[in-house]
């Protein structure tokens, strides 16, 4: 890990950049960050009103350190904007995880209180996470799945923005044409895998599920099917998909449909600061040592 370099006036110089989905959710966690980081560094606040705004604001940072303060998938934007703009290497980016999904973010290593995590981005040093990234210049942070399962909902979190009405339209399709989820989940999906070029599996063996994880700088291949109570597993750096349309979810995204795609793994292709503290296995970059979930 390397620390964060303060400003010449000896502190550090932060663009703090606060979702807006994170100010309607969790006003106050909101608020009792921007105290914590404003008493601690330089701070110029971004308070954007959309995607537009939210990636100007990081384009025009400057040398401040960018720090993202929403939830998992405003990580994700932001990941994904500055590897676009092949900027991921410019420096470390911080994480204040408030929102309805911290997932990602906790399993990272990134605290999720409000003020362990806003000291974590004053206090914390980087460091290197890997990174997959897709054929179509797609990032994965975390866990790749074949098919797209639905994303679990933490107890008593609100839904997503915008997700009633589709709600409502979910509901009315299931009393009109009900088909559990739970049967979809079980069907057999004719999948060819590879990795590195080696031949997993082909289509004539059905596979109920594949996941893909960055393991210490490798890319860790699981593959489940009814033939075998035993998954096939392997150990790549690329890791290609293909056989019948198929969707695949990548962290909080659902992809597809596709029918191949090919992943790459980048080790130690972007920064992340954590805690100091914390151990082998906290996070999941190059050398973090962290074992299959």
């Amino acid at each position: 890990m390397s620390a964060p370099e303060p400003a010449e006036n000896g502190a550090q110089q932060l663009l703090v950049v606060i979702d807006p989905f994170a100010r309607r959710t969790d006003g106050e966690s909101v608020r009792i960050a921007k105290d914590v980081l404003s008493a601690g560094a330089g701070v110029k606040l971004c308070l954007p009103d959309g995607p537009e705004e939210f990636a100007r604001a990081l384009a025009r940072r400057g040398s401040r350190r960018p720090v993202v303060v929403g939830d998992d998938r405003a990580l994700l934007r932001t990941v994904a904007l500055l590897h676009r703009e092949r900027e991921l290497a410019s420096g470390a980016l911080s994480l204040v995880p408030i929102g309805a999904s911290v997932e990602l973010a906790r399993s990272l290593g990134v605290p999720t209180g409000a003020v362990a995590a806003a000291r974590a981005v004053l206090d914390g040093a980087a460091r290197r996470l890997d990174l997959l990234v897709d054929d179509s210049d797609g990032v994965v942070l975390g866990d790749l799945r074949i098919p797209a399962l639905p994303a679990a909902r933490a107890p008593g979190a609100a839904p997503a923005a915008g997700s009633v009405w589709h709600t409502c339209r979910s509901l009315v399709r299931t009393l009109v044409r009900p088909v559990p989820y739970v049967f979809a989940a079980h069907t057999h999906h004719r999948l060819r895998v590879e990795a590195d070029g080696v031949l997993l599996n082909d289509l004539d063996e059905p596979v109920e599920g594949v996941r893909v994880s960055s393991r210490g700088g490798r890319a860790e291949v699981v593959i489940r099917t009814h033939a075998s109570p035993e998954p096939v597993r392997a150990s790549a750096l690329s890791v290609t998909v293909s056989g019948a349309d198929f969707r695949y979810r990548a962290d909080t995204r659902v992809t597809g449909p596709v029918r191949t795609r090919t992943w790459t793994l980048r080790p130690g292709a972007w920064q992340l600061t954590l805690p100091t503290a914390a151990g082998p296995g906290s996070g999941r970059g190059a050398g973090a040592g962290a074992g299959p979930r």
